[in-house]
């Protein structure tokens, strides 16, 4: 990989350019928009950094053999089957496409070009999902009954797409990288409370072969901000609080089954059974971690953690519980 450029400088573009620069060793960052207001603030926060006003223009430059697209999901598909087509490495901001046909044309497209096709899955590099995964590998929390998770806010409000494409997109992301296992089946409900906007509040529960049961709390309407989840084994639980910097994982040693009638017959008495312990997180950035993963997989042909397959099946995911929302909740099965 000889350059990137990052297309699209609204919200996340300036995160990815700031990341891209400190791991780019040496390599070009350019940004591209088609607002000259928005070039200009780019050449402000990052003085001397090249732009483009052209997406054409930067598949035209062969300095720059990958794009990272920050624009509206109703534009991944398109601009990244075009940019696949020129040859070009694509890392593409989450959800990857808007349907499970057109993730899958992406990914064959970039099997025959032999490009890097992978999405900004951001939480999958995260240090406290990746120490939750370890204990999960280790066995520490036995077998998985159930992950629960609240992602709540009052805002930002998306044009188009709605609360759980926005939100839910993230959790499905870690639930799919905790565990290899994939769901059977998908419910949802949501509601929207302006007329002709997008669903606001969103619930959406993953049935799986082997019991575990996963359910997504998500709210562009709350008056207050949660990021947690609740993932509980039979030997241990963990309580993951995005929102807290200096313990953001707490480990319960009691399991969500009681192993004993003595054990039942304390539960009663006691909700509290076992110590509860925080392990050491590092101090990391996830961005940089997945910026630094997408280089390495562009220059070295190695498999991303975040790969166009990964992708697919976040997006298949909320394919279903789109189609479960019309159906008012119906259990609809994966393939």
């Amino acid at each position: 990989m000889t350059g990137i450029c990052i297309v699209g400088y609204g919200y996340w573009g300036p995160k990815l350019v700031r990341n891209f620069l400190q791991v780019a060793m040496g390599r070009g960052v350019a940004v591209c928009d088609e607002s000259a207001e928005r070039l200009g603030r780019a050449q402000t926060d990052f003085p001397g950094l090249k732009t483009f006003a052209s997406f054409d223009d930067v598949l035209r430059d062969p300095a720059f053999d990958a794009v990272a697209l920050a624009t509206p999901v109703s534009s991944h598909f398109p601009l990244a089957k075009r940019a696949l087509e020129a040859g070009r490495h694509v890392l593409v901001e989450k959800p990857l496409t808007t349907s499970r046909r057109e993730a899958d044309e992406l990914i064959a497209l970039a099997e025959r070009q032999r490009r890097t096709l992978m999405v900004d899955h951001t939480f999958v590099y995260h240090p406290a999902v990746h120490k939750i995964k370890s204990l999960v590998e280790a066995g520490d929390l036995g077998q998985l009954r159930y992950i629960d998770s609240t992602r709540i806010n009052l805002g930002l409000f998306q044009h188009d797409v709605n609360v759980l494409w926005d939100l839910a997109v993230h959790d499905l992301s870690i639930v799919n990288y905790l565990t290899p296992e994939r769901p059977l089946a998908v419910s949802a409900v949501a509601t929207a409370h302006t007329a002709g906007a997008p669903e606001n509040i969103g619930f959406i529960v993953l049935r799986y072969a082997s019991g575990l049961v996963v359910h997504l709390n998500c709210s562009w309407v709350s008056p207050v901000k949660i990021r947690h989840i609740l993932i509980g084994g039979d030997r241990k639980m963990v309580l993951y609080n995005d929102l807290d910097a200096n313990e953001p994982v707490k480990v319960y040693d009691s399991g969500y089954q009681a192993r004993s009638d003595e054990d039942r017959n304390r539960l009663l008495f006691d909700y509290r059974v076992g110590d509860v312990y925080s392990p050491k997180i590092p101090s990391r950035e996830a961005l940089g971690a997945m910026a630094a993963d997408f280089i390495q997989s562009a220059t070295k042909g190695t498999q991303p953690i975040s790969s166009g397959r990964f992708g697919a099946d976040v997006v298949a995911i909320l394919e279903a519980a789109q189609q479960s929302i019309r159906q008012r909740g119906q259990e609809v099965a994966l393939a």
